[in-house]
């Protein structure tokens, strides 16, 4: 097996696995895994006899399917007719039409240009989807509500779609409000043979991509599942499709179906062939791509769980490629089985060195409107409008929060007095069995005091007495705790001398200090440092490249005006003015690469 890579991704799993490696060229995907000459000229030197193109770049390339036919390379996926035919989500919509298959009302042509966009917006009616025609994985996807936000979307979905597909063609079709996502499961021979292997929905989605996956959906009914899978089936057959694909829908409330658009290549999601049982799959993303660390707990490989990921311990998550880390995949007899085992998966994913959503995936998973079914591709907004901020503890999960974490700083300071399993003082008076602390939580400081009864703790929060055990296996990044009777697992994130301790809780992570009460007493004679105005200066809120800086100094600016664009995980981001104000100083120029945090502009 012979892998190609980019300079950045040398280390990456897949090269490691390989027989035989070879550098295709620089980190940006134009350069290298996008870049069709350098590919071809390996696949000479090397003799290669077939091609597996992935799960993206190339995979639905009608060019490179075609360059490779002519070569005598087997392309291991669909035929390149069916490639041409469905890659093409402007061709695939007309030749789903003739196939009798529901589509969305829209221009079935390549949009010119962004006055040409406003033109055909505003004959489809308000609001309109803009998307690339080679496009796909949420990549160069816009919603446009008025005419000034389609030239916007038609200028960063060109550019997300030539900079992520090489092709920067776009179409505009009417956006269904509100609708579920859902997909269908095909398999094809090459006589002729198709059938349809049920559903997964994929309506949780953030940036157009999908975050949670689910099979069975709990909105279909048996007329509704057979319908849109004998039209599945009769598109795949329009193209004389072979191997496995996936045919897209948009459901409304009323059930009503239409097509989105047919995945011609070899799936990641081969899960879904777990018809028997109910299946849920939660792709688990870095949302600021750096260095990161991963391991993972004996829980999550077992018979009902699993995890498929691309990356291990020591591996880099650049800002150039998709940030996913894993796909966590649970089943179950039945839907909630299949939930609580994923609840507990999530729990005891450990996860060090990058940010990620797992808090988010937790949250979703237990939100009474997923329990219920509930749900439509609006489903983040509408719960977060403000975006997702953690979980919001209730009085009773904060006084269990408390307790836990001041018996594990007691626990800890236990710990210290011993060396070896002997006093480290011998001497010393005998053991306290009582401590009074002071935790900090939040905007709110609580007086908690801690009582040891053998290997539990007695703690006292609000006027309340909780019970909480535990080994109390310190060494481990996953603690069980048992609080009156209620089983949580918990990470120890964090801790430093001056008592800060970060903990993982329900999913999210709490920043906590816990402080003796005397040096609590104290600490209010310590100086705060001053924070930082942040309305002055504008800061890369992740790592990316700079696309484009609109300003310069001396420009003034008002409120809410573009500043630069930053593109980060294959996605395009408008940084804006917070203030009105003039230009100071312009740290970053088109073609940087930044870090988070990094300075970008600053106002006077």
């Amino acid at each position: 097996v012979i892998a190609i890579h980019s300079d950045v991704d040398a280390n990456a799993v897949h090269v490691k696995m390989a027989d035989e490696a070879v550098c295709v060229g620089p980190a940006p995907t134009s350069k290298s895994y996008l870049n069709m000459d350098a590919i071809m000229e390996v696949i000479r030197k090397t003799r290669a006899q077939a091609v597996h193109p992935g799960y993206g770049f190339l995979s639905e390339n009608k060019e490179f399917a075609r360059r490779l036919a002519s070569e005598g390379v087997t392309f291991i996926g669909p035929d390149t007719h069916a490639i041409q035919a469905m890659g093409d989500k402007i061709e695939s919509k007309l030749l789903a039409k003739n196939a009798k298959v529901n589509t969305i009302p829209g221009f079935d042509g390549v949009v010119k240009d962004a006055d040409e966009a406003v033109r055909i917006a505003r004959e489809i009616g308000y609001p309109v989807m803009i998307k690339a025609s080679a496009g796909g994985g949420g990549k160069g996807m816009r919603i446009a509500w008025d005419d000034e936000e389609t030239r916007e979307g038609f200028r960063f979905s060109s550019q997300e779609a030539a900079s992520s597909f090489g092709d920067d063609r776009l179409l505009i079709e009417k956006f269904i409000d509100n609708p579920r996502h859902i997909e269908i499961q095909v398999l094809a021979d090459k006589h002729g043979n198709a059938l349809w292997l049920n559903e997964r929905e994929c309506s949780i989605q953030r940036r157009n991509q999908k975050v949670v996956e689910e099979a069975p959906s709990t909105f279909l009914d048996p007329e509704t599942r057979r319908a849109m899978g004998e039209q599945a089936v009769a598109l795949a057959k329009a193209v004389k499709y072979s191997s496995a694909g996936t045919v897209e829908f948009l459901v409304d409330s009323s059930k009503n179906f239409y097509f989105l658009e047919m995945n011609t290549r070899l799936q990641v999601r081969k899960t879904t062939l777990q018809i028997q049982e109910n299946l849920l799959t939660e792709k688990i993303y870095s949302h600021k791509p750096s260095y990161a660390r991963l391991c993972s707990s004996e829980p999550l490989h077992s018979t009902q769980v699993r995890v498929d990921s691309g990356i291990q311990q020591g591996s880099d998550i650049s800002i150039y490629y998709d940030p996913m880390i894993s796909k966590l995949i649970t089943y179950g007899s039945n839907r909630a089985e299949a939930l609580k085992r994923m609840e507990e998966a999530l729990d005891n994913y450990v996860i060090r060195g990058v940010a990620h959503n797992i808090s988010l995936l937790r949250e979703v998973i237990v939100h009474p409107r997923f329990v219920q079914g509930d749900i439509s591709t609006k489903f983040l907004p509408e719960v977060y409008p403000d975006g997702f901020k953690g979980h919001k503890l209730t009085d009773h999960e904060r006084r269990q929060l408390l307790a836990t974490a001041a018996s594990l700083y007691v626990a800890e300071q236990l710990r210290s007095q011993r060396f070896l399993g002997t006093p480290r003082i011998p001497i010393a008076k005998s053991k306290r069995s009582s401590w009074e602390l002071s935790v900090h939580l939040g905007d709110g400081i609580y007086p908690v005091a801690v009582s040891k009864d053998g290997s539990s703790f007695s703690v006292e929060v609000d006027g309340m007495k909780l019970n909480v055990t535990s080994e109390w296996n310190l060494a481990s990044p996953l603690l069980s705790v048992t609080i009156d009777g209620t089983q949580r697992t918990i990470q120890r994130i964090s801790r430093n001398a001056s008592g800060e301790t970060s903990i993982q809780f329900l999913g999210t992570v709490y920043k906590l200090q816990i402080l003796t009460k005397v040096a609590a007493e104290l600490s209010k004679y310590m100086p705060e440092k001053a924070a930082e105005d942040t309305s002055s200066i504008l800061r890369s809120p992740m790592p990316g490249t700079v696309v484009a800086v609109s300003v310069k100094p001396g420009d003034m600016v008002s409120e809410g005006q573009e500043i630069c664009v930053i593109e980060a995980m294959k996605m395009q981001n408008s940084m804006i003015a917070a203030k009105t104000g003039k230009v100071k100083a312009v740290h970053c120029k088109a073609g940087d690469t930044v870090g988070e945090e990094d300075l970008l502009v600053e106002l006077e």
